[in-house]
């Protein structure tokens, strides 16, 4: 069984940087989509960005591009999202997400197949 662990939330003022961790551990496919996502109370989960683990293509949501960066460490099997010039509108708790066997990045939370237990990140004005 394959777990997603999260890590690097925390509370940032406006303008800075935090950068977010997920690990996969346990059997994973060569080919798969990770992402990230995230949700607000009384929102539905939001896609922030997501890529695809072989061949290094990106998607990022347009409130976040240009100030997001999606990375992968493969000896690691994690992959990273950088946040830059974070807005007080980022807040939220961030997820990441799995859509194993594919190499289509979906925006849809549904499309995905494993998620992360969430992190939260804070963003004072």
């Amino acid at each position: 069984q394959v777990q997603l662990v999260e890590s690097g939330g925390g509370l940032v003022q406006a303008g800075g940087s935090l950068r977010l961790s997920c690990a996969a551990s346990g059997r994973t496919t060569s080919t798969f989509v990770m992402g990230w996502f995230r949700q607000t109370p009384g929102k539905e989960r939001e896609f922030v960005a997501a890529r695809t683990w072989n061949g290094g293509r990106s998607y990022y949501s347009d409130s976040v591009k240009g100030r997001f960066t999606i990375s992968r460490e493969i000896a690691k099997n994690t992959v990273h999202l950088k946040m830059d010039s974070l807005k007080p509108e980022d807040t939220a708790v961030y997820y990441c997400a799995a859509d194993w066997g594919k190499f289509t990045i979906a925006t849809v939370a549904s499309e995905y197949d494993a998620w992360g237990q969430g992190t939260q990140v804070t963003v004072s004005s």
